[in-house]
């Protein structure tokens, strides 16, 4: 890791940033090698970084190959931290838009929670858990729940 990350806001910025560019190492950076993550897209969990790269890479192709930026905001945050551990959970929009032209195309947004520590001094993801509330009737998300 060239730079670390003082402040759990930092990993978030990272993590804004990254999608945006769609920079693989950039976006894996703030990510411990032992994470374990649960995802509310196709897989039920990834254990260990290089599992969670062939996501990201995949991911991060698709937009490329769709010809679209994802814009990330950042909100309802919460952030409990000491001095070696963070738990943090936030309300996360994903907002797509057309490279060329800029247009807005969709947007939804999922519940996270973060669990970091700190190694040298930097915050990483541990454990990272994505949501999204369920529709009981049809059983599908609800992607813009608020």
């Amino acid at each position: 890791m060239a730079e670390g990350f003082f402040k759990v806001q930092e990993v978030l910025e990272n993590y804004k940033t990254a999608v945006y560019e769609k920079d693989v190492e950039k976006f894996l950076s703030m990510y411990a090698p032992e994470m374990h993550l649960y995802d509310c897209w196709g897989n039920w969990e990834s254990k260990g970084i290089s599992s969670w790269k062939e996501s990201v890479v995949e991911w991060f192709n698709g937009l490329s190959e769709d010809g679209v930026l994802l814009k990330v905001d950042i909100n309802d945050l919460v952030v409990e931290e000491d001095s070696y551990l963070a738990f943090v959970h936030c309300a996360v929009t994903f907002a797509a838009h057309q490279e060329e032209s800029g247009e807005k195309l969709r947007q939804m947004t999922n519940r996270f929670t973060y669990g970091l520590k700190k190694v040298n001094e930097s915050w990483v993801i541990v454990h990272e858990h994505s949501s999204l509330p369920i529709n009981m009737e049809t059983g599908k998300g609800i992607f813009n729940f608020k």
